[in-house]
């Protein structure tokens, strides 16, 4: 049995826009809706939603048969929550509030086995190895991971170049919630103090050669992020589209 070949990894590399959707409800059912829109990729949050391994697990079952790729966003850097979602099948994750170039490294080491200078736990027979169908999955599963790092705070945004320097490290997303609050404006990412640090934070990493990826809710400033540089890019999250659709929908009917 062959390994699955990371689509989003290998589009990422050819530099080819990628349009993504943020995904926080944590059903199977939700996300199996979503796989269908004709997004390049979904993000399945666990840092700001009820979700865990094995919701995470029954959504990456739900997504499988559609073409678009599965991000998994562990709560933390931590190498033992990554190692859970490596071993379920997760090929690519983000990893949340990367603050330096040893934090960048940590999170390399939690995705490598020993062998490549990693820490990585090994177990023969896991989802991602098709319990233990893949041969030589150990040795050749590097090939088809990817690991984007966030960076949402000023002290990141000073380390950026050290962080995009780190081997290993094949993309760095910004996080305008987290890096507006850092600054000081929280609740308003659109202030034109976090667009500012965002758009320069784009063009330094086009600089350094690195992928560059956003979240961002506002069409016009997507658009903007993408002529930047931006070619991992998600526009809208579910619940935010949920919840303004039907309230949209109920004020059309007035009281």
């Amino acid at each position: 049995m062959e390994l699955p070949v990371n689509n989003f990894r290998k589009m990422l590399r050819a530099g080819q826009q990628q349009i993504g959707l943020w995904c926080t409800l944590s059903s199977p059912y939700g996300i199996e809706l979503l796989a269908g829109s004709g997004y390049e990729w979904l993000l399945l949050d666990t840092e700001h939603s009820p979700s865990d391994v094995t919701n995470v697990l029954a959504q990456l079952q739900a997504v499988a048969p559609y073409p678009v790729s599965a991000i998994v966003r562990p709560a933390w850097n931590d190498p033992v929550l990554i190692k859970r979602y490596l071993d379920i099948g997760a090929q690519t994750l983000l990893i949340p509030y990367v603050q330096n170039a040893e934090e960048a490294r940590q999170a390399v080491r939690s995705i490598n086995y020993p062998s490549t200078g990693g820490v990585r736990g090994v177990s023969a027979l896991t989802r991602a190895s098709r319990f233990g169908r893949v041969s030589n999955y150990a040795k050749t599963c590097q090939d088809e991971l990817c690991l984007l790092v966030q960076i949402e705070t000023l002290e990141a945004l000073d380390n950026l170049e050290a962080i995009a320097a780190v081997e290993g490290v094949d993309g760095i997303f910004i996080g305008p919630g987290d890096l507006a609050a850092s600054m000081g404006h929280l609740g308003e990412p659109g202030n034109p103090a976090v667009v500012a640090k965002i758009e320069d934070a784009i063009q330094r990493l086009k600089k350094c050669g690195k992928p560059a990826g956003i979240l961002t809710g506002d069409e016009a400033f997507a658009q903007r992020c993408m002529s930047l540089g931006t070619t991992f890019t998600a526009v809208g999250v579910d619940v935010g589209l949920l919840a303004r659709s039907t309230s949209q929908l109920r004020q059309r009917f007035g009281v």
